[in-house]
């Protein structure tokens, strides 16, 4: 989505005219260096764009050093109430810092940090969520939550301003969609920052990622977010891949195979729940961008309603037809289908 600014972290751009890009956080402990890198290195193989890493306390600030060099993604340093973390993420080379300004202490730390992100190039992350709104805030709001956590960045927002900093990407989550969406929506009328965009615990499974693909839809629709996460109680592989999928369904990016396959119904002439999780084995990662494949139980849902596929299958009376672009181009027994799709597969791929 355009924004009227763009910051730049560790080469990747964000806002502007860039695509929405795709994050997540790291589940493991600072302390275990090698299981972060390990983390790290399986994000971006997922195609992770940024990672935030906690830094909860100094004595970590050694092996954040050490991920910033062994990480293949650019990463975001999170903090929470000690300027000195946040300045120790920096002077570890952290090429952006996640902060909220109003629990920095007193205005001397908060300057420091500022101070020290303009002088290393450093990108800050700033940012209210629902659960650390205060009484002052929600007064002035009328109750109303959504206007208060606007109200929450906007505090923060003019402190950094005030510090002569603009290299701002800002963030408003909370755990109730449409609060999200309305904080969102307030913010992205007053600023031309990048925004960073989430349903904050959104829960596990299939709840959670419906929960945040609703909150994250919503505002890709109306036009509002650079950057997302899908936070999930879950691996962060996981949320990477929603995040994809909630992209690719608007048409936003395209990384990754569009999976069409029919809910299936009494006129299934094959196993489709049964050969979706097959063929999601068996597929390639290095197929083409924006590659299709379809699944679908019988003729009736076959060629025709998944006639934009790259490549389907279809069940028929006698076993299967394939079809590309809704034209059929070969049948066989079920039994033969496995090793046909292998094939397949690998000349797409050769």
């Amino acid at each position: 989505m355009n924004s009227g600014k763009s910051v730049t972290i560790d080469g990747l751009t964000i806002g502007g005219r860039s695509p929405v890009r795709v994050e997540s956080m790291l589940k493991t402990s600072l302390a275990d260096i090698a299981a972060c890198i390990s983390e790290a290195e399986e994000l971006f193989g997922c195609g992770c764009e940024l990672v935030r890493v906690s830094l909860p306390e100094l004595e970590l600030a050694e092996n954040l050093k050490k991920l910033v060099k062994n990480s293949p993604v650019p990463l975001m340093a999170d903090i929470h109430f000690n300027p000195g973390l946040a300045i120790a993420a920096l002077e570890a080379g952290c090429p952006s810092i996640r902060i909220n300004p109003g629990n920095m202490g007193n205005g001397e730390g908060l300057a420091k940090v500022v101070s020290l992100a303009s002088e290393r190039g450093a990108v800050i992350r700033i940012g209210a969520n629902g659960g650390s709104l205060n009484k002052r805030q929600l007064e002035t709001a009328a109750g109303d939550r959504a206007a208060a956590l606007a109200t929450a960045v906007g505090e923060q927002v003019r402190l950094l301003r005030g510090e002569g900093f603009h290299d701002i990407i800002i963030s408003a989550k909370s755990s109730d969609v449409m609060e999200t969406v309305r904080a969102n929506a307030l913010l992205a009328k007053k600023y031309e920052y990048p925004i960073h965009i989430g349903i904050t615990e959104a829960g596990p499974g299939i709840s959670g990622a419906i929960k945040g693909a609703a909150g994250i839809a919503l505002m890709l629709a109306q036009g509002i977010g650079n950057t997302i996460r899908v936070s999930l109680t879950a691996p962060g592989k996981d949320e990477i891949e929603a995040g994809y999928h909630i992209l690719r369904s608007l048409g936003m990016r395209s990384r990754g195979v569009d999976l069409i396959s029919c809910p299936t119904c009494g006129r299934k002439l094959i196993d489709v729940m049964r050969l979706v999780e097959y063929v999601q084995r068996i597929l390639p990662k290095d197929l083409p961008e924006n590659f299709s494949m379809a699944v679908m139980g019988c003729e009736v849902n076959g060629p025709q309603e998944a006639a934009q596929a790259d490549l389907g299958v279809a069940g028929t009376a006698d076993g299967f037809v394939l079809f590309k672009k809704g034209v059929p181009f070969t049948t066989g027994t079920i039994d033969t289908l496995p090793e046909l799709l292998k094939t397949i597969m690998q000349d797409i791929t050769a």
